[in-house]
């Protein structure tokens, strides 16, 4: 297997290439969980491995069949409603350490944050969505210099403990909900060890072919745990070695990569790139700084076949929406139309007229 097989394995894998799921929750439950911190573009990340247009998407958000919280790494992830709570019990702990380190510069404990955590259950009770300001101000802080700061690290526990999730957004707004009364608990609870072999097949059946640094760096456990995950589930999965590295991934995925090549646009921080340790499978090495920065933030790209040949930047306008597209390298006249047919699927999930140039 050569590394381009891979890449394009990779697609379908990831359903970009063709899917067999329709509803949004589907797509999201499939992929475990989806980096979600810039929320309109992350809704496309569902979009185009689906039919849903975004208010389809919206809907399932705003009805608890998605949930947006933070989970796996400190930072925002789409998990299914099916999935919250075993995957919060398994990385929720790990994660909270992160936070509760951060949280010391502000004379915040564990104990303290616990007490807070129990005022703003009592805040949001009864279906409130409101936003972090809303609920700062309801618990009686006072403004400093550095409180946005200090209520991120008291909402992100919040997070992590399962005390709150995504409200209803208010306009552009952000707000927070309860947990568990959007998704209530069941009384199934999961070993570690359950959990943790759930995650990794979940991770390898819809990345893969993904290595072991790859599922590590995704999921946020240390190596040590995170290779005994991928033991436990390693004879549910097939395996390649390519050039002295070892590859997992779904059975019988070669069969899902045998149909037609085309472009894609697909959103910043997609998981075809954010969930790999490294890129060069996906976006040779020379391209990475025009795709991505050395501090984590990842620009809208555009696929051809199974190679990053370019990004693209979305304009509201008032009728439409206009797409400025960057390529690495001079396409070729006759794969401009590719390029227009590529966008339409965009078009379609945002039920809007859209110019490209």
């Amino acid at each position: 297997m050569t590394h381009p097989e891979i890449a394009l394995l990779r697609m379908a894998s990831q359903k970009i290439l063709k899917t067999t799921f329709h509803e949004p929750q589907e797509i999201v439950q499939h992929l475990g969980a989806m980096q979600a911190q810039d929320y309109t573009m992350a809704k496309w990340a569902i979009g185009s491995r689906c039919d849903a247009s975004e208010k389809m998407i919206e809907e399932a958000i705003n009805s608890g069949q998605i949930i947006r919280t933070h989970i796996l790494r400190p930072t925002w992830h789409f998990v299914s409603a099916t999935d919250i709570h075993w995957m919060l019990d398994i990385s929720g702990p790990q994660v909270k350490k992160i936070i509760l380190s951060a949280a010391k510069k502000y004379d915040l404990d564990e104990k303290k944050l616990k007490k807070i955590n129990n005022s703003i259950e009592k805040i949001l009770l009864n279906h409130k969505s409101l936003t972090r300001e809303e609920i700062i101000r309801e618990l009686g802080f006072k403004k400093e210099t550095d409180q946005n700061f200090s209520s991120t690290l008291i909402m992100g526990y919040a997070e992590l403990d399962g005390v709150v999730c995504n409200g209803n957004m208010k306009g552009r707004q952000i707000t927070y909900s309860l947990l568990e009364e959007k998704v209530p608990k069941t009384k199934t609870k999961l070993t570690k060890e359950e959990g943790l072999a759930r995650l990794a097949k979940r991770y390898f059946e819809s990345h893969g072919p993904a290595t072991l640094p790859d599922f590590i760096w995704w999921s946020g456990f240390p190596a040590t745990v995170a290779k005994l995950a991928v033991l436990s589930v390693e004879s549910e999965l097939d395996t390649i070695e390519v050039e002295g590295t070892k590859y997992w991934f779904k059975k019988g995925l070669s069969t899902e990569a045998s149909i037609p090549k085309k472009i894609h646009f697909l959103p910043s921080f997609d998981e075809i790139l954010i969930s790999y340790k490294t890129r060069e499978i996906t976006i040779a090495k020379e391209h990475q700084p025009n795709a991505f920065t050395n501090n984590g933030i990842f620009w809208p790209i555009i696929i051809e076949n199974e190679k990053v040949i370019g990004t693209w930047k979305r304009t509201a306008k008032k009728e439409h929406t206009k797409i400025e597209t960057s390529f690495f390298e001079a396409i070729a006249p006759d794969k401009k139309n590719l390029v227009f047919e590529a966008i339409i699927p965009f078009e379609n999930y945002l039920e809007s007229k859209i110019s490209i140039e």
